[in-house]
């Protein structure tokens, strides 16, 4: 009986250090300065409906102790006489304010019962009423039961209104022959879903699955329809990399990561992708051999009948919320149009800039710096520093570049004309041609013939003066 109540205690233990480390989480950076830590602890005492004075205890503990000062102390249950007379009502009525918000915390509960007049202010103690919790099944752990068990069926969990989460997912395509000497490559459709109407904001096939195609379906998305407040994606390592959540965190777009290996998590994105099913039948009847072409049909295929189409999914949460539904359905297009929430769109500049890639690179004595492969020339003054580069990876060859103190500028790849390549001919104007004679040399006769000339007209000059004295 002892070993049994030892190890409920320590299950409450931990529950109640987890639920404590993963408020303070992000206090855990070691680079974080004194006024950045104060400023945090704030953050989350407002978001946890918690006192500064709290989460600061929290905090000071866990860098203290670690994990282990997370931890309430183990403490017999108090006696009766120690706890309120009409204890036993107020653990009903914290239960059915809990059971109303699952979120409230256990301050609040306990500032409620207060309120009503229910226990005198700072009579009933949050430990104790947090430990009578947990042991009738309302503790942390036991709600995220149920909220999982709530959201099992996500066809009929969405947010209220458009472009407040976004879905966003990669799918196997068709084989086209669109390889070197037409190899058949492996196509990916990536897409980004709107989680209340499933209005698809943008969905388009790849010859690739690298990362760049999640960010260019992300970047599409913004610019055609504005900012949303966050998107939802699997452990995928496109939708993991850093390039990605720095695009979004500029943007303030939320990333929230689907539970590992939970496929009902994503119900609305692989109901989705049962579409896509269908048209890639219907690709293949068409016998389409080009990515163009696949995308073409596949934009016709989602604004012709799959918008245009009454969605299961759309009926099934209104009916669940007791709102009645027209006979004839909702389809994605209408449930898009017609709701109240405003779109939110973002300057084209600044959604460009928050997309590019950005790295470093080394200008080198001809004051030209290799990117992919290719030589870009920079300045002269650049020569032996290192300079940032900046570019939109969909279209790297102009890229821009950045150094303290100078202007940033654009630069192009250098294109090599055809007469610096030595295995080029050389253009007519520049061939060699036979001499007929040496100039210099005939130039050299001619001065030395004019030298000697000069020396004999002298020589005359000179006997004709002796001979004029010799008379006189």
């Amino acid at each position: 009986m002892n070993q049994n109540k030892n190890l409920i205690v320590k299950k409450w233990q931990d529950d109640i250090a987890l639920e404590k480390f993963q408020m303070i989480a992000p206090l855990t950076d070691k680079s974080l300065d004194p006024a950045k830590r104060i400023q945090l602890r704030r953050e989350i005492a407002l978001q946890n409906d918690l006192s500064y004075k709290t989460i600061k205890r929290y905090d000071d503990a866990y860098q203290k102790y670690g994990f282990e000062g997370l931890k309430p102390k183990d403490r017999s249950p108090r006696n009766r006489e120690d706890l309120p007379e009409n204890f036993e009502d107020l653990l009903q009525e914290a239960i059915q304010l809990r059971r109303e918000i699952p979120s409230r915390s256990v301050d609040k509960i306990i500032t409620i019962l207060e309120l009503e007049g229910r226990v005198p202010p700072g009579k009933l103690k949050r430990s104790t009423l947090q430990r009578h919790l947990y042991n009738a099944g309302f503790g942390t752990t036991h709600l995220q039961i149920y909220k999982d068990a709530r959201e099992s069926s996500s066809k009929r969990f969405c947010k209220p209104h458009r472009m407040m989460l976004i879905q966003g997912d990669i799918k196997y395509g068709p084989k086209l022959p669109i390889g070197k000497n037409g190899a058949m490559v492996q196509t990916y459709l990536s897409s980004a879903l709107d989680d209340h109407s499933r209005w698809p904001l943008a969905s388009r096939f790849y010859d690739n699955q690298e990362e760049i195609i999640v960010e260019d379906t992300f970047h599409n998305a913004i610019l055609k329809y504005g900012a949303f407040d966050a998107c939802y994606f699997d452990h995928g390592s496109q939708y993991v990399a850093k390039q990605l959540k720095l695009s979004l965190a500029k943007l303030s777009i939320r990333i929230r990561k689907a539970p590992v290996r939970s496929g009902k998590s994503k119900g609305k994105i692989e109901k989705y992708h049962q579409v896509v099913d269908d048209f890639l039948k219907e690709a293949k009847a068409k016998k389409i051999r080009t990515l163009d072409a696949l995308n073409e049909y596949w934009t016709i295929y989602l604004e012709e009948y799959y918008c245009k189409r009454p969605h299961d999914g759309i009926r099934e949460y209104y009916e669940s919320h007791g709102v009645p539904v027209p006979a004839e359905g909702i389809t994605p297009e209408q449930e898009w149009n017609r709701d109240s929430r405003s779109l939110k769109y973002l300057d084209v500049g600044v959604v460009a800039e928050a997309f590019l890639h950005h790295e470093k690179r080394k200008v080198d004595k001809g004051a030209c710096i290799s990117f992919r492969g290719r030589r870009y020339e920079t300045k002269p003054s650049l020569i032996g520093f290192k300079v940032e580069i900046s570019y939109d990876p969909s279209a790297p060859d102009v890229i821009t570049v950045s150094y303290p103190g100078i202007a940033s500028f654009k630069a192009s790849p250098l294109k090599i004309d055809a007469y610096c390549d030595q295995k080029a001919a050389l253009p007519a104007s520049m061939g060699l041609i036979e001499p007929e004679t040496s100039r210099f040399l005939d130039a050299l006769k001619k001065k030395h013939e004019e030298s000697k000339k000069q020396r004999a007209d002298a020589i005359s000059y000179g006997a004709y003066r002796k001979e004029v004295h010799q008379n006189v």
